[in-house]
């Protein structure tokens, strides 16, 4: 048994002294033990609970306390837990006395031969249990996954192994268009799907084999056996096939039996019966009531989505047949919409989506990525064949009092000055406040931040960032929110630019830097991202400044990666590859962020010395259906790893582009897929 790590052991005795007895004795015997000495009976059912230990060793005759109370307690909270009493003499009735109260045995340190032999029986015994517990435990489980998948045989399954498919039920077979038990036996899994899904599906696929992919729904355009597309979202789960490992996969029906009618019905009156998105009436309800609601972060924009020439297309399939149209222009916005956006039919021929992304860019990459897709697509209708294209208006969301009204005015008009322009294309109306506005603005918020520095009303929430190649290192981004002075929270959003025009971000970097230390230095976070603006980077007395605070709080410094933005280091070059020196020297981490989406990344990557990069968020918009930004991701991880660096991807916003991330190398993740940054909250006080 010494190989199988410390045994954690509670011995209830008055004198320490029979607690290292205890510990000699049974390390002597081979047993790796981590004795814990509890002299209070009182503490025990806590000490249960905490520890969970392999044994209980109780010194009866000096406790106090009759054995009978000590039992009790023992089987309220670990009642298979063995029990070994220690008394000064032992005989045949004290033994039996014992055991009828629930003791194993009873020794006494006078025959430490026999005090080991008891132990090591008992230990055995106990961890032998366990183990058919846990046992019998999985083979239920196995048993109840099994009769669900025979319940649910209405769901299409299949077995794949090594990118082969090894078996697959009738509903699998009917879906696809196939018929006969081992029509799709041996056949390359990927000869069901379009090419553009191959990538997320292999990254899949790979990830659940590893035993690193949960519960997340994967979005797949299917190749049925008549040539047709179909878009479905698949499940995947590692099992075994005749004993070799296998992934299954396994694509839900569409019609579930407990399935609440009535929530069927008030879906359908809302949804369009063609697209399977809003109505105009109910989309423009659900857009202010979103709009109503106060952003977590990012920016909201509204997308107005029309296909171009639409006449010529009704001319040339027929006014009928648009609709047909339409369905599979819908089909292709589906497959680039987050669980989060907001889509509906909008004048007939066109769409309206409500976007939440982390930056304008992602906004704009998200477009031109559904211009593009729609402009490769060949759409077929009955026997006609023909290409489009649309055009994307974008109207901004204000972040205080939005008009969505107005909002939807700017798309539209938006759309239509890109229709007048040949269309293929996207057009944004993004109007900004007068300068007069501005500094009536920035009045207001100057006051504010200034207060909530004096009143130490800012704090911290955490964003995880997740690996993608093991566990998780208990890394974390950390985002800056300000508390007014009614206690309610005030995203960046609404204060940062006021801060960055009257010179108040070297203020909020230091606070956020010291709230950030302090929090490492409490909760030993493997490496805290903190991000460090333009007045940072330029400050002569941060070095000093830091020094001080490294005394104070005692963190190690390779806890805290100091990041700034692409942007910000391609407009100062010099001094960002001092900063990084230097805090290098200090023992910090440092990053880019928002990294790849400026001219020329691969030079800042080699002459800025950098322990990360984060490869910005709109490279990861249509991700997973864009092979020349596939492309463009993986040079950057391979630039990366040439020189050392490790790679986050920013703003991951589903599973089809976390699976396309594992086939690319990305090692880290961040964004709402992971976890919101809202949904955790650091303490800024120090």
């Amino acid at each position: 048994m010494s190989d199988q790590g410390a045994v954690p052991l509670i011995v209830m005795a008055r004198s320490q002294d029979h607690v290292e007895a205890i510990n000699s004795s049974l390390r002597n015997a081979g047993h790796p033990v981590h004795c814990t000495w509890l002299p209070d009976a009182r503490d025990l059912g806590d000490a249960l609970t905490q520890i969970n230990p392999e044994m209980l060793v109780v010194f009866i005759d000096e406790l106090g306390i009759d054995l009978a109370s000590i039992m009790k307690v023992k089987a309220q909270s670990a009642p298979e837990l063995p029990v070994l009493v220690v008394q000064d003499r032992v005989d045949e009735e004290t033994i039996a006395a014992a055991m009828n109260l629930g003791a194993r045995d009873v020794v006494t340190l006078a025959n430490r031969g026999r005090l080991q032999s008891v132990a090591t029986r008992e230990l055995h015994a106990y961890r032998l249990e366990r183990a058919l517990s846990t046992t019998l435990s999985s083979a239920r489980e196995y048993r109840e996954q099994l009769q669900h998948f025979l319940d649910g045989s209405a769901d299409a399954i299949t077995h794949v192994q090594e990118g082969i498919i090894v078996d697959a039920n009738k509903a699998w077979l009917e879906l696809f268009g196939y018929s006969g038990e081992d029509a799709l036996t041996g056949m390359p899994l990927m000869d069901l799907f379009e090419h553009e899904t191959h990538v997320a599906l292999k990254g899949a696929l790979v990830a659940c084999l590893q035993g690193k992919w949960t519960d997340h729904a994967l979005k797949v355009q299917a190749l049925l056996s008549d040539g047709s597309a179909l878009p479905l979202e698949i499940t995947l789960t590692k099992a075994d096939h005749e004993n070799e490992p296998a992934i299954r996969l396994c694509i839900p029906a569409r019609q579930k039996k407990d399935r609440n009618i009535q929530a069927q019905l008030a879906e359908a009156v809302k949804n369009d019966a063609a697209t399977g998105f809003l109505q105009q009436r109910f989309l423009t309800l659900a857009l202010r009531e979103r709009c109503a609601q106060a952003a977590k972060g990012g920016v909201r924009e509204i997308a107005c989505i029309k296909p171009d020439r639409f006449l010529e297309i009704q001319n040339a399939i027929g006014v009928l047949a648009s609709e047909d149209f339409m369905i599979q222009l819908a089909d292709l916005l589906r497959s680039q919409l987050t669980p989060t956006d907001l889509c509906g039919r909008f004048g007939g021929n066109g769409f309206l989506v409500l976007l939440e992304r982390g930056t304008q860019r992602d906004v704009d990459t998200w477009a031109e990525n559904i211009v593009g897709r729609v402009n490769r697509h060949l759409f077929t209708i009955g026997d006609k064949s023909l290409s489009a294209t649309v055009t994307i208006g974008l109207g901004i969301v204000p972040s205080t009092s939005p008009d969505v009204g107005a909002v939807v005015a700017d798309a539209v008009a938006a759309a239509r000055q890109g229709r007048r322009q040949d269309g293929n294309q996207v057009v944004a109306i993004r109007k900004s406040d007068t300068d007069t506005r501005v500094e009536a603005y920035d009045k207001i918020w100057v006051k504010h931040i200034k207060s909530a520095l004096m009143e130490n009303r800012f704090r911290l929430v955490q964003q995880p960032i997740a690996s993608l190649l093991g566990e998780d290192k208990g890394m974390f981004d950390v985002l800056v929110r300000m508390l007014d002075e009614q206690g309610n929270e005030v995203l960046p959003a609404e204060f940062m630019a006021a801060a960055e025009r009257n010179e108040l971000m070297k203020n909020i970097d230091r606070w956020v830097i010291g709230a950030s230390m302090s929090f490492s230095a409490n909760r030993k976070a493997e490496c805290i991202f903190l991000r460090i603006s333009k007045d940072t980077v330029l400050d002569k007395t941060l070095v000093g400044w830091l020094e001080t605070q490294l005394r104070a709080i005692r963190v190690e410094p390779r806890r805290l990666c100091f990041q700034v933005s692409e942007e910000l280091a391609t407009q100062h070059v010099r001094q960002t590859k001092e900063i990084a020196q230097v805090l290098g020297k200090l023992g910090f981490r440092f990053a880019l962020e928002h990294f790849g989406a400026g001219r020329d990344p691969m030079k800042l990557l080699a002459d800025v010395d950098m322990h990360f990069i984060k490869i910005d968020g709109s490279l990861m918009q249509g991700l997973s259906t864009n092979q020349l930004q596939q492309q463009r991701v993986k040079s950057l991880v391979e630039a990366a790893k040439r020189k050392g660096v490790e790679t986050i991807a920013e703003r991951v916003e589903d599973a089809n582009t976390m699976a396309v991330l594992w086939q690319l190398g990305i090692e880290f993740i961040q964004g709402y897929f992971v976890n919101a940054p809202e949904d955790v909250t650091m303490s800024g006080d120090r």
